[in-house]
């Protein structure tokens, strides 16, 4: 038997987010080693002695950290979730400036202990802030990316499965285009099971997803993230559990499509954004983006979207 291969994640900032993917990580025994990073030094090594804690009552990984940025080094994915933290009523992009400078500093450091890592980057807004990344350093392509809609579209998976009464896991539905307001989804190529989600019956017969019900599930998706944050604060379990699983795709090399957001090149005519679309992601971050079947009214949403986040980069670079 071949020996269990140590796997590192170093996670870079121990708020909310950061904190949240940690314990994902190590409950879901994402990596062998998890690694927790903030300049915070009280916070940090608070994080930290708490999750230790808990390690008898998970898997075999471990968990380490604290405010000395050479514990990132040999990392094989480094997830970013540094940043400011997103105010009620304050919209992804709005965040750009700021958290654009903040990883312009951060990112040439993190290369140079960890030149073989691929890089997710969760702190919003995502989409930009991939870009800025980027143009911060010089990777293979694909090496970064960001979390994208994994989330939206767990969101909206949900919400399907709820509706619908049956299994999120049952829904085959995704969100495309920005980490933000000018999403959308994909419901021309949606299905509960085999069953187009347009031509899904309740038992007495009675189709469940008009254009209306569509519409508003959009909705609910898209301003999901702003009823949280005015209820508590933030948002911090979901994103932590589905960048776990983002975590795990790369470090098990799984091949896995997910809706992350990466640099895109003429994608339906697309280049210089990076926005959600369909992704293989493995061992090497983001391997190949996906040309889905989409209709003309999904294809022109994917344009507002690219015009959206092009307007954003044209404010910050």
């Amino acid at each position: 038997m071949s020996p269990v291969r140590n796997t590192k994640l170093s996670i870079i900032g121990a708020g909310s987010v950061g904190s949240s993917l940690a314990f994902a990580a190590l409950i879901r025994g994402s990596a062998r080693e998890v690694v927790l990073y903030d300049l915070n030094a009280s916070r940090v090594d608070a994080e930290v002695l708490d999750l230790a804690h808990g390690r008898q009552f998970v898997g075999a990984s471990r968990i380490t950290g604290g405010a000395d940025i050479e514990l990132v080094a040999d990392s094989d994915v480094v997830v970013i979730t540094a940043g400011a933290k997103q105010k009620p009523g304050q919209t992804r992009l709005d965040l750009a400036a700021t958290n654009a400078r903040i990883l312009e500093d951060l990112m040439p450091r993190l290369v140079e202990l960890a030149p073989h890592a691929v890089f997710v980057l969760v702190t919003n807004p995502c989409d930009v802030l991939t870009v800025v990344a980027e143009r911060a350093v010089d990777l293979p392509a694909g090496r970064i990316f960001s979390s994208g809609t994994v989330l939206d579209s767990a969101r909206l998976r949900w919400l399907l499965a709820e509706a619908a009464d049956v299994a999120p896991q049952s829904v085959h539905a995704l969100i495309m285009g920005e980490h933000g307001d000018s999403e959308f989804p994909i419901w021309s190529d949606a299905t509960i099971g085999q069953t187009p989600l347009r031509d899904w019956t309740d038992e007495s017969g009675t189709r469940l997803f008009p254009r209306e019900r569509l519409e508003s599930l959009t909705s609910d998706v898209v301003h999901a993230a702003y009823k949280i944050i005015e209820g508590k604060g933030a948002t911090n379990y979901a994103i932590g559990l589905s960048g776990a699983r983002i975590v795990e795709a790369v470090l098990q090399n799984e091949r896995a499509i997910l809706p992350v957001s990466s640099l895109l090149t003429d994608y339906r005519g697309i280049s210089g954004v990076a926005l959600s679309v369909p992704s293989i992601v493995g061992s090497q971050g983001v391997i190949r983006t996906l040309d889905v079947p989409i209709d003309e009214v999904e294809v022109d949403l994917l344009h507002r979207s690219a015009e959206e986040l092009r307007a954003s980069l044209a404010h910050v670079l």
